[in-house]
């Protein structure tokens, strides 16, 4: 009673003030940005870590938490919930990245002359692989970007990967997740367990209110960096959490711009300016980002099973291993937007020497895999493992509240993603013509 009288009522109005805020943003958050995020996110770092304990644990070690197959499948479970609760069959989304900004065609080049340590899975050798790469929002909800949560999210999966894999749904595939923050807004799957609770309730600042100062902190240092962003593909993407880069060393991976952006917020942002900022940005040309890696150095200021805590650039910088070039393309088409409802993006879809570590990317492999079946299945559509080689009907999205199947030419029913607005229900078809080809680096 209290979180439906009180907390939901204050969480809204709360979100209410915030998106009013993003209207005046302009005026100030720049020049903050430039001056004080840095400084003032350096030092909720120190206080957090103040207040945590030495786990004591090696380098690229992890430990499991009591209960963690249990936290793992309660997180699962809120998170379906919200989605049969939020979304109708034919226009489910993603609970977080939600909105798709696009996917576009890329290409993913591991660099020559990479020190010895960092030679491993996919960098051991230079290469040449393509790649599609999912920009989206944040989520849970896909409302107008200007009311979006600030924060961007991207999604490479690089294809014709060679050698063993770590999941069976896909054979030739290495998948790369970043967001936008610096830090992950949970530490832990425990606390995560009970941010879910609060968002499914939709009164998401209840979490905030406990006895637990940390949550405070994590709360401070999403905030630092949930600005009102001009363009996704200028924005630097962290992993947030690590993985291996052979036997024992553990790296988390970060995605920078390879050059500065220009994109500008305008007057008056339409629904999708950040799809439109996008569009602007790969007609006028190529766009290429730098794929880094951070390797741990220290055990407890750089943690593998905490994901609030950023790792210090003062003790072991970025290195970048490979670049990602996206050419000039156009890949706003309804077609083109709706192939993200077929694929799933998970970071075990991976060779071993790149195993994902801690306990939030353990909980990933299995619940990722159960919220992209329920998705899937809710929107009537079957997971595709891309080539590379597909192409996309151009036609025009289905009536409101059609719901397609399956076709022998191969056309897909897919939602839209709500990219304009419309009812959950609305789907668009997706006619995707694939020729096989070599799963090898080209």
């Amino acid at each position: 009673m209290v979180t439906f009288l009180v907390l939901r009522p204050f969480t809204d109005a709360v979100l209410w003030l915030w998106r009013l805020e993003r209207r005046l943003e302009f005026l100030y958050r720049p020049a903050f940005d430039r001056r004080l995020r840095g400084p003032l996110f350096e030092a909720a770092q120190r206080l957090q870590n103040r207040l945590r304990h030495d786990e004591h644990l090696a380098l690229a070690e992890e430990r499991e938490l009591p209960d963690e197959e249990a936290l793992t499948a309660q997180i699962t479970d809120e998170i379906s919930k919200f989605t049969r609760e939020n979304w109708l069959p034919g226009g489910a989304q993603r609970f977080g990245n939600t909105k798709t900004f696009g996917v576009l065609r890329a290409d993913f080049t591991v660099l020559e002359g990479l020190p010895a340590n960092l030679r491993h899975g996919l960098f051991a050798e230079p290469g040449h692989y393509r790649a599609y790469v999912r920009f989206s929002g944040p989520g849970p909800y896909a409302p107008p970007d200007l009311e979006d949560l600030g924060q961007c999210s991207v999604a490479i999966k690089v294809m014709g990967v060679p050698g063993p894999k770590l999941m069976a749904d896909e054979s030739g595939t290495q998948d790369l997740i970043m967001v936008s923050p610096a830090s992950f807004v949970t530490p832990d799957i425990h606390e995560n367990a009970d941010l879910q609770r609060w968002v499914r309730a939709k009164a998401s600042l209840g979490y905030v209110f406990s006895l637990r100062p940390t949550r405070l902190i994590q709360l401070f240092m999403q905030l630092l960096y949930s600005p009102m962003h001009s363009n996704p593909l200028e924005v630097q993407y962290y992993s947030n959490v690590p993985f291996l880069l052979g036997e024992g060393q553990a790296v988390e991976y970060s995605l920078r711009p390879a050059r500065p952006g220009r994109s500008r917020i305008p007057r008056r942002p339409a629904e999708n300016y950040l799809r439109d900022a996008m569009v602007r940005t790969l007609t006028e040309g190529d766009w290429d980002m730098d794929f880094m890696v951070q390797v741990q150095t220290d055990p407890h200021l750089m943690p593998v099973e905490n994901a609030s805590v950023k790792w210090p650039e003062r003790l072991s910088p970025y290195v970048p291993v490979a670049r990602l070039h996206i050419p000039a393309q156009r890949f706003d088409s309804d077609a083109q937007l709706a192939f993200a409802d077929v694929l799933r993006y998970n970071p075990w879809h991976s060779r071993p020497e790149h195993r994902p570590l801690g306990n939030s990317n353990r909980a990933r492999r299995t619940m990722y895999l159960a919220l992209a079946e329920l998705r899937q299945r809710m929107n009537g559509v079957h997971h595709i493992e891309p080539t590379g080689d597909e192409t996309f009907d151009p036609s025009p999205p289905s009536a409101p509240g059609q719901i397609l199947h399956d076709q022998p030419s191969g056309k897909i029913a897919s939602p839209d993603d709500q990219r304009s607005g419309a009812s959950p229900g609305r789907t668009a078809a997706v006619d995707i013509t694939r020729t096989e080809t070599s799963r090898t680096a080209q």
